[in-house]
């Protein structure tokens, strides 16, 4: 076994390279980022399927510190987004602080020692005084639909973040399950080649119009010979996106207004009546995430596609049989189900104080302070754990704003040479209760819909009930009397 590192950061994507270039460029060095896959990037590497893109403007998807003034579009592609993160690697020396191919299996705390033992996937053993998970929880554990017979199709059946790129769709039947975020990119792309499409509707999202277009040379050209330029434009970005949480989180009636916009869209996109009805959603704007579009309402309404909104009672050999009885054959089927998110399992088998795992401390459900630590798991950090979702702006300004607030407890540490630091149980259950009550009175909670972002039990686990700005003034400092420090 070696010596004990300094930190271990568990994943690769942007959580975790943003982690690790902080570290370096604080004088800490003695890191290591374990990446279960082959490859970094996360999301944006699992996620390969036909019209896969950034959501938000990508002038503010991307690390303040790191600004790209050569994306090719407003809303940048997969493959952009992930060469982004390859370049970020290189330029900051992460190569030989990674370690690809190689996750975790488990991580015990020695109390006596005040160290994390770490076997990695591999079989090795690492020792670290500080642990990071940075691999994510509500985007990384897909989830299949629980339909009798599923698992025994005759034909091919993925996942939307398992795309199957030796399938090829043209001229094929497919049935897509799911209309969310990932399945109104890839509809419009595979209704182009499919010989016939079945979309598989529960609930109909809300779809507005997507700002889309190809940034203009000049502008590219502008941005290299000024950045502050493209700051300035990112922050006026920010602004616009930060203004939108006031319907989220402060006056839900706000957004019945912009609902009234949609449904225009709508209107105006979907010509036959029985179709508009059937992709108009019965609960307010904003309830579930809201997604941005130029071609999906367009997509439903080619004549080798169908919307169906009939659940699907079971798959018998190459078909599909909904809840009226019908039935359609087809050749592939493509998940799009999304995560395990509200009710996501601790990213790997974690033992704090008294060997208690995380499981056991999340048997009344998924919960953090700022999403950041978790009482009874010393020197652990979550980036992008617990509620800090968002429903209207950018995750990147989140894992930043976190990212700053375990460098600051990294570096306290250092400082005083605190040995151990672990959240008070009292700290972590008054934020939690001032959480939900805060989430409680949000659209998320008052929308009339049933998403995602929430247990069965009804617990949202998964979003910020505030400003981005407010969660950025609460991480700016590591606050020292929240824990018990030795």
């Amino acid at each position: 076994m070696t010596a004990p590192l300094a930190v271990v950061v568990v994943g690769a994507g942007f959580g975790g390279l943003g982690m690790a270039i902080r570290l370096k460029q604080s004088g800490i060095d003695d890191f290591v980022i374990l990446e279960r896959a082959e490859e970094l990037g996360g999301v944006w590497r699992d996620n390969r399927y036909p019209g896969v893109a950034c959501d938000v403007p990508v002038h503010v998807y991307s690390f303040s510190f790191e600004p790209n003034p050569d994306w090719s579009r407003f809303f940048a592609p997969q493959r952009e987004i992930l060469a982004y993160l390859h370049h970020c690697a290189e330029k900051y020396g992460l190569g030989p602080h990674l370690r690809l191919g190689m996750g975790v299996a488990r991580a015990e705390f020695d109390e006596a020692r005040g160290l994390w033992s770490i076997t990695t996937t591999k079989g090795t053993v690492l020792e670290t005084r500080v642990l990071i998970a940075a691999a994510g929880l509500a985007l990384t554990t897909p989830v299949l639909p629980d339909i009798p017979g599923l698992t025994t199709f005759e034909g091919k059946v993925f996942h939307s973040s398992r795309w199957d790129a030796s399938t090829p769709l043209d001229g094929k039947r497919v049935a897509v399950i799911g209309t969310g975020a990932s399945a109104i990119q890839i509809i419009p792309e595979v209704a182009k080649v499919a010989k016939q499409l079945h979309v598989f509707q529960r609930t109909a999202p809300w779809v507005m119009e997507r700002p889309d277009f190809a940034i203009p040379a000049g502008q590219k050209a502008l941005f290299r010979k000024r950045p502050s330029v493209q700051k300035l434009l990112r922050g006026a970005i920010w602004s616009l996106m930060e203004a939108f949480a006031v319907g989220f989180v402060v006056e839900p009636r706000i957004n019945e207004l912009r609902q009234k916009l949609a449904t225009r869209y709508i209107a105006k996109q979907v010509h036959d009546p029985v179709l508009r009805a059937n992709v108009t959603p019965p609960y307010t704007l904003g309830c579930k995430r809201i997604l941005f579009s130029n071609d999906y309402y367009p997509s439903l309404q080619r004549p080798n596609v169908e919307l169906v909104t009939e659940r699907v009672r079971e798959v018998r050999g190459r078909t599909l049989i909904t809840a009226d009885g019908k039935e359609r054959e087809v050749d592939a089927i493509v998940c799009a189900t999304g995560f395990e998110a509200s009710e996501a399992p601790a990213p790997f088998e974690l033992r704090g104080l008294g060997g208690h795992t995380l499981e056991e401390a999340w048997k009344d459900g998924v919960e953090a302070y700022l999403g950041a630590t978790v009482a009874g798991f010393p020197n652990f950090f979550f980036i992008v754990g617990p509620n800090t979702g968002l429903g209207h702006s950018s995750m990147i300004f989140m894992i930043e704003s976190q990212v700053a607030y375990v460098l600051d407890a990294i570096k306290t540490m250092r400082a005083k040479g605190l040995g151990r630091v672990s959240l008070r149980p009292e700290v972590q259950r008054a934020y939690n209760e001032r959480l939900q009550e805060r989430l409680a009175r949000t659209v998320w909670s008052k929308g009339g819909c049933v998403s995602w972002y929430t247990t069965k039990a009804g617990k949202n686990t998964t979003l910020w009930p505030g400003f981005t700005f407010e969660f950025r003034a609460r991480t700016r400092k590591w606050d020292e009397e929240s824990y018990e420090v030795g």
